[in-house]
């Protein structure tokens, strides 16, 4: 409680609502609303669009520049060499910080490629274990794949859903992970929706592990757990962003696991974080 008090006054005092706003004043209410995402901080993971990438890769890559999209998470390059998709990502003025990978794949080709490709941070996206022993294995893999991509000049992340806040033998594997690894190797990239779903609090996340979560991907959740797109749930999503301005937040990736049309969802995406006020 000690650290996530000091964080909040810290990233309040930097967003200027410090003791002047008291709570219930109109500075309150005025500062509550001043902040807005920079445009270059909006991402989408184009796992979200893989249906459409599949069949028309150039055009909807092109579909998400004229949205205004001028970044995206990679997710694979859709049969595309590293150096064909860098290409297409360069025609569009779109850069890929960031791309999803598999840290049991050879490192050496994800390093070069994300050399190509422009990346700076690689995520693993997922993994599930049934024992506590397993979970403890690939936390020692993580660690060590993260100090291979330190070297390389990169960071490696990790990517949650819910069940990593589930115990396994009594242990979460949140924790695990979390505790397992450390700063300078494994960063936490927050999935809202799944956080959420967990019945975890995204803010506490961010304070027990702070200046280590440089990414939210955002997804919006109904009252009773079903994905939809961002701003059309009802996660309180710039409650989470006010909260958490000044803990380091570098991208915001707009994400659904399964759209029913995926560009409609970028673009509600791509429209709800330019126009929302915190």
């Amino acid at each position: 409680m000690a650290l996530s008090r000091r964080s909040m006054l810290r990233g309040a005092a930097a967003a200027g609502v410090a003791a002047v706003a008291l709570p219930g004043t109109a500075a309150a209410s005025e500062a509550r609303f001043r902040l807005r995402i920079p445009r270059e901080k909006i991402s989408i993971q184009l796992y979200t669009l893989r249906s459409v990438l599949e069949k028309d890769l150039e055009g909807t890559l092109s579909a998400l520049a004229d949205i205004g999209y001028r970044r995206v998470e990679l997710a694979g390059t859709y049969g595309r060499s590293a150096a064909e998709f860098r290409k297409l990502l360069d025609r569009n003025h779109i850069k890929a910080p960031s791309t999803h990978i598999n840290i049991d794949d050879d490192l050496n080709k994800i390093i070069a490629d994300a050399k190509t490709l422009g990346n700076r941070k690689l995520v693993h996206p997922y993994s599930n274990y049934g024992t506590a022993a397993e979970w403890k294995a690939f936390v020692t893999r993580l660690e060590a794949a993260g100090k291979v991509a330190r070297e390389a000049g990169f960071t490696l992340g990790y990517h949650n859903h819910d069940h990593e806040f589930r115990p396994v033998e009594g242990q979460r594997p949140w924790d695990l992970i979390a505790r397992g690894t450390t700063r300078r190797n494994v960063h936490l990239q927050i999935d809202l929706f799944w956080a959420v779903h967990a019945g975890e609090d995204p803010v506490r996340l961010v304070y027990e592990n702070y200046g280590r979560v440089p990414h939210y991907h955002v997804k919006d959740r109904t009252p009773d757990g079903q994905m939809v797109d961002p701003g059309k749930g009802v996660i309180d999503f710039g409650e989470i962003f006010r909260r958490t301005w000044r803990e380091g937040i570098q991208e915001y990736i707009v994400e659904h696991d399964n759209p029913v049309d995926p560009l409609v969802t970028a673009k509600v995406g791509f429209e709800y974080l330019t126009g929302l006020r915190f």
